[in-house]
């Protein structure tokens, strides 16, 4: 990460496109050569996985599945595993936000639909290209989470505690027999996967070849209601019953005064350091397969996390245990090499924490719309160090306009005066041009940033339970001259090459 860089987080279900959700077929090549022209060598996407309840990409039912809402239509029907007729009713959807319902219902008929044709009428090379795909080591997750998807399907889409009979608690010989029962649902969902890194594998391609590193994003808990808390309960905080003893989330702050529950079942890592941490070599291969770069979510908490007792109806009980620390990394470093980690050290950051993201060498995250409550704020750029990459904003907050006019007064005032702003209509680009001139070596911006989006530009408010990640740009807006204006300060910051 020696070069100064610059780059836009953008996930791929807010890209346009006319069936109902980003996906990964020509508009990612047009919003990556829109990426070219202004200048950007960095596209920073959120967790690829299939989401759950909520829609969000941070509480996937899998850390190694790909989200099949992703999957391209139109590659489908370039390749023949789909027909123009199975395309009929798609201009049924909005196009400047996602209405998951109606997408996820649509998009599994179609996949479904793919599945038939592909017996059908699939050439052998696509057939064998499958059972490569199937057999390949690197895919170990691939039976489980079939499986766990089938049993889904069986049991209509209730979480897996909560299955008839055996399955839930894996009994072997109810895993035999639904094995051979399901073996037809079971190939179906091992071909979505198949189309999905099949897809992803061209996105990553076509990036790479335009010169741009993909910066994946790897939450540090997973779902209750997950095939890896299913299928590797032994490494996870649950009691007899398969109930959870303790849950993730985050103590009383200044923002909140009962902290966060976030519920995720926490790590037994005594046990997870048994066998060298494999599940976790395994799941940062996986991402490290996707990506280039990978951003480590909530990574405070390989230090030391935040333990609640299940049942609890806040965070306040909770304790600080210890978290792996710096013997996680040796391992997954011995199994991978190196490991191009962005540690996302937001939040509550003790010496513990800063000590262990040095180690590793990993850079942390500046943001702006942080910095502004007083002028020693380590997230305004003059306490910036390269080793760090700035953000205008996350996905997390507000845009910078949203936020911009929330402020008080006297705030607003010194975002003015620290900017040099002579009009408030200048603030998202005084913003990404204060980032742009930050000494970190990587400045990103999300993209409602670069467009100026107001408070529908939100991509996700914190403890809202709906209304979220459903975001999404038009194509028209790829043609604008946003692109040119963001090239010249990715040049005159040294971020973008000149001549390109």
């Amino acid at each position: 990460m020696a070069n100064r860089s610059a780059g836009v987080l953008l996930h791929p279900t807010s890209l346009p496109g006319r069936f109902g959700i980003g996906d990964l077929g020509p508009s990612v090549e047009q919003f990556l050569d829109w990426a070219v022209k202004a200048g950007q060598t960095v596209w920073q996407v959120l967790p690829l996985g299939p989401t759950g309840y909520g829609n969000s990409p941070y509480g996937t039912l899998s850390a190694f599945a790909g989200n099949p809402l992703l999957i391209s239509p139109e590659r489908l029907l370039e390749r023949g595993f789909i027909t123009k007729s199975d395309l009929a009713d798609a201009t049924q959807f909005p196009t400047d936000y996602v209405d998951f319902g109606g997408v996820i219902a649509w998009k599994e008929r179609l996949l479904r639909s793919s599945f038939a044709h592909f017996q059908r009428g699939g050439t052998p090379a696509d057939h064998e290209a499958f059972a490569r795909f199937v057999r390949d080591p690197d895919q170990g997750w691939l039976d489980e989470w079939s499986l766990f998807q089938s049993f889904k399907v069986r049991f209509g889409q209730k979480r897996w505690r909560d299955w008839v009979g055996p399955a839930a608690a894996r009994e072997p010989s109810a895993i035999e027999a639904a094995k051979k029962e399901m073996s037809e649902e079971i190939a179906y969902h091992s071909y979505v996967q198949f189309l999905f890194f099949q897809q992803w594998e061209d996105v990553r391609r076509a990036a790479n070849s335009r010169g741009i590193r993909i910066l994946g994003d790897v939450p540090i808990y997973v779902a209750f209601d997950s095939a890896d808390v299913w299928g590797n309960r032994e490494l996870f905080l649950l009691d007899e019953s398969l109930d959870a003893i303790a849950v993730a989330g985050v103590p009383p702050d200044y923002f909140s005064e009962t902290g966060q529950l976030w519920g995720n079942p926490l790590y037994r890592w005594e046990r997870m350091a048994e066998d060298g941490y494999a599940w976790w070599i395994a799941r940062m291969r996986s991402n490290l397969r996707m990506a280039d770069l990978v951003r480590l979510d909530h990574f405070r908490g390989f230090a030391g996390y935040w333990q609640v007792p299940a049942g609890e109806p806040t965070a306040v009980a909770g304790s600080w245990f210890k978290g792996p620390g710096i013997d996680l990394f040796r391992s997954m470093h011995a199994a991978l090499g190196e490991l191009p980690i962005v540690a996302e050290d937001l939040g509550l950051i003790t010496p513990d924490v800063e000590e262990l993201r040095v180690a590793i060498g990993a850079p942390g995250m500046r943001v702006l719309q942080f910095g502004f409550g007083d002028l020693d704020n380590i997230h305004l750029p003059h306490h910036h160090e390269p080793n760090m990459v700035a953000y205008t904003g996350t996905h997390d907050n507000a845009t910078a306009r949203e936020w911009f006019l929330a402020l008080e007064p006297d705030a607003r005032k010194l975002v003015h005066d620290y900017l040099g702003m002579e009009q408030d209509e200048e603030i998202e680009w005084q913003m990404i041009r204060t980032a742009y001139g930050s000494v970190a070596r990587i400045a990103i911006v999300p993209m409602q940033d670069v467009l100026g989006a107001g408070a529908r530009g939100r991509m996700n408010t914190p403890g809202r339970a709906a209304d979220n990640w459903s975001w999404r740009l038009t194509a028209e807006q790829l043609d604008g001259d946003d692109a040119a204006g963001l090239r010249r300060l990715a040049e005159i910051t040294g971020r973008a090459d000149p001549e390109a």
